[in-house]
């Protein structure tokens, strides 16, 4: 029997007698001889420059730090004392600057993704499209503003609000809850003032990823959920957070690094003070301000410039760690659990 005729005509592709295409010469075919090799290595020589920055900044570091007096253990104690050259006495305990940096950098970061959150899905799901077109400039700006600006206009138009109303409001309605209760600041610096800050500062990259994340969902998905009976809301929870949750925590990764990195305002702001925090409403200090209050005295005094270049290391150890998961979970993006 023979076989049935297909009706539609064949296309070149389909035709026997087409030859098959050859693949280009150059280095996609390995052709090309030293040509090819020497665009591999000028290709390869820019990807490396980063690469190369880093390496560069480290060793100098880590060479200033040659022939420090003080051990690991006294690095990682809770006692900085800077004595003048000649002195004894001077310790260099990082652990307070820690903890600041933690108690200001993890509350920002949680206010910034719930409101960048919220801002993204209203951008992707509610708003209509002259809406969304109107306002994601404003929020692409609001990422370019300098972080000595945040810090000027904290210090000289938010300190005053948190000094005379916020804060005691806080120490008064909410002393209820841990860390809540005890006295204020009486400048209006400290945490909270820090960690609003913080937030504003984080919010344009969080807000930036997670509405890519979650235009990047398949419309094929929403559709799907919205023939099944779901809400929008229903769809956005159960696909398209699910689907993008390697991108939500990536904006997560990075806004945290980028909090915990931030030096200019947070030195404007934190208060300075070399003591564990005692409450919500102490001042502290982070690593990342502790270096830029003391850099211009460490230039005469060799054993608090190379505990500086210590804290150095560590602040780019924290930023490298965060800023390679983030990008790990930013190149998986393409590989989604299936949606239930």
């Amino acid at each position: 029997m023979s076989e049935p005729i297909d009706p539609r005509p064949a296309t070149d592709a389909e035709t026997p007698s087409s030859p098959s295409p050859s693949p280009p010469a150059g280095r996609w075919s390995g052709g090309g001889g030293g040509g090819s090799a020497l665009l591999h290595i000028l290709e390869l020589l820019p990807a490396l420059v980063p690469l190369a920055i880093i390496v560069i900044v480290l060793v100098a570091m880590v060479g200033t730090t040659r022939g420090v007096p003080f051990s690991v253990l006294d690095f990682l104690g809770s006692s900085w004392l800077v004595q003048p050259p000649g002195v004894a006495g001077s310790s260099y305990g990082v652990s307070t600057f820690i903890v600041g940096s933690l108690v200001t950098s993890l509350p920002a970061l949680l206010l910034a993704m719930l409101i960048a959150l919220g801002v993204a899905i209203a951008s992707v799901v509610y708003l209509p499209r002259i809406a969304t077109r109107f306002l994601d400039p404003f929020v692409d700006l609001l990422a370019g503003i300098p972080s000595i600006v945040f810090g000027l206009w904290a210090f000289i138009i938010l300190r005053p609000y948190f000094q005379q109303s916020l804060t005691p409001w806080m120490a008064a309605n909410l002393g209820f809850l841990p860390g809540f209760a005890g006295p204020v600041s009486p400048t209006g610096l400290g945490i909270p003032i820090t960690v609003f800050i913080l937030t504003l500062m984080i919010l344009p990259i969080s807000t930036l990823l997670i509405r890519d994340t979650l235009r990047a969902v398949p419309r094929e998905l929403w559709e799907s959920g919205l023939a099944l009976g779901a809400t929008r809301w229903e769809v956005t929870r159960r696909v398209s957070l699910r689907y993008g949750s390697r991108g939500i925590s990536s904006a997560a990764l990075l806004g945290f690094s980028r909090a915990i990195g931030e030096a200019v305002a947070v030195s404007f702001l934190i208060g300075g003070a070399t003591n564990f925090p005692t409450n919500v409403y102490s001042t502290t200090n982070t690593l990342s301000a502790l270096i830029i209050e003391n850099l211009d005295s460490s230039f005469v005094n060799p054993q608090e410039f190379a505990a500086l270049a210590e804290v150095g290391i560590l602040l780019t150890a924290i930023t490298l760690t965060v800023n390679i998961i983030a990008r790990r979970f930013v190149m998986q993006l393409g590989v989604h659990e299936t949606v239930v």
